[in-house]
């Protein structure tokens, strides 16, 4: 039996290797890496994986199913906000109960939003999911609710996830570890999801709506599926923001935030899986060097990048090394033989 398996074992084919050499030059790098980097850009790094997190959620509903939404930072902070109020206000600690309990109350936020915001379409969908964004971000700032949400402050001084691990510490590299963990879990799920036949189907849409529902398909419950599952990641990264910054506030709710996503997704390069990851690490990675210098010029900075990457680079950055890895795999080829 050991020996028939062995005879139909099938080494990989050196194409397949050439076309995954990146990612796997870039998985032993992210891994390896850290060990040799100084504590803060450890935290950097985690928290680029929060935030492409974050990209990822938001793509899978604009990139691959073409609803433009200027709301999906609810989800964000919804997750947030309800790990953090169980932590601080009922002092439950285990992070493996209010984690979950977090992504659940993103998920359920998303359900009931895109009930509401997926009976309109277009400009008008826009228009639903900004206001009931903007809904949240003020009700955390109401007066009467201060004491569970902290007002306009938020919540401060959240502490780092109870993981239950005896003589276990946060520092730098735990951290950078924990949430890289986090990010290949769902960018594992992500990638699954996006390249099954749901994920096509949502492509279809994004494509041509009314020719999907010419073939029968109920264009409607996808969408709802997609945009729940959407806000569900979003309430991913908002549970691992909250604890990693110590901070939840209504700003994380608001339209700053949602257009932030936005851009990591849209310089990376919508519909596609990685993009929002390269273009959050971009973004990021940019603003704290300018930060380092001249913190007040950041704005300007950014929107120079935007333009050029809107004249230059579009469908954004990682679009392009594709398409430049492909000329030198094809150069390469050329080379051999």
């Amino acid at each position: 039996m050991g020996a028939a398996n062995l005879k139909s074992f099938k080494p990989p084919r050196r194409g397949d290797v050439i076309r995954f050499a990146p990612y796997i030059v870039i998985g032993v790098i992210l891994i390896i890496l850290p060990l040799f980097l100084p504590s803060h850009l450890q935290y950097l790094m985690a928290r680029v994986f929060i935030f492409a997190i974050f990209a990822m959620s938001l793509n899978l509903i604009w990139g691959y199913t073409g609803l433009f939404t200027l709301g999906h930072a609810a989800f964000f902070g919804v997750g947030g906000y309800a790990s953090s109020i169980l932590v601080m206000r009922y002092g439950i600690e285990s992070f493996w109960l209010i984690a979950p309990a977090g992504i659940l109350m993103a998920a359920l936020v998303a359900a009931v939003f895109g009930f509401i915001a997926l009976r309109v379409s277009g400009l008008y969908f826009l228009m639903v999911t900004f206001a009931l964004g903007q809904l949240l971000s003020s009700l955390a700032e109401v007066d009467a609710w201060r004491d569970i949400t902290g007002g306009t402050f938020g919540l401060r001084g959240i502490p780092p996830p109870n993981l239950g691990i005896p003589g276990f510490t946060w520092n730098g590299i735990s951290w950078y570890y924990f949430v890289f963990l986090a990010f290949a879990i769902c960018y594992f799920l992500l990638h699954r999801i996006v390249n099954s036949p749901f994920g096509h189907v949502l492509q279809g849409i994004r494509e041509g709506e009314p020719r999907m529902r010419a073939l029968g398909y109920n264009t409607w419950r996808y969408k709802y599926i997609a945009f729940i599952i959407g806000g569900l990641f979003a309430g991913v990264a908002g549970v691992l923001f909250a604890p990693f910054m110590m901070l939840i506030g209504p700003r994380h709710f608001a339209i700053i935030t949602s257009a932030e996503g936005l851009l990591y997704v849209l310089v990376g390069g919508a519909g596609t899986l990685f993009g929002p990851v390269i273009g959050a690490a971009v973004i990021i990675s940019m603003e704290y060097g300018v930060s380092m210098y001249t913190p007040e010029r950041w704005p300007l900075i950014l929107g120079a990048m935007f333009v050029i990457v809107v004249m230059f680079l579009r469908g954004g950055i990682y679009p392009h090394l594709i398409n430049l890895w492909r000329k030198v795999r094809l150069r390469y080829s050329q080379w051999k033989h």
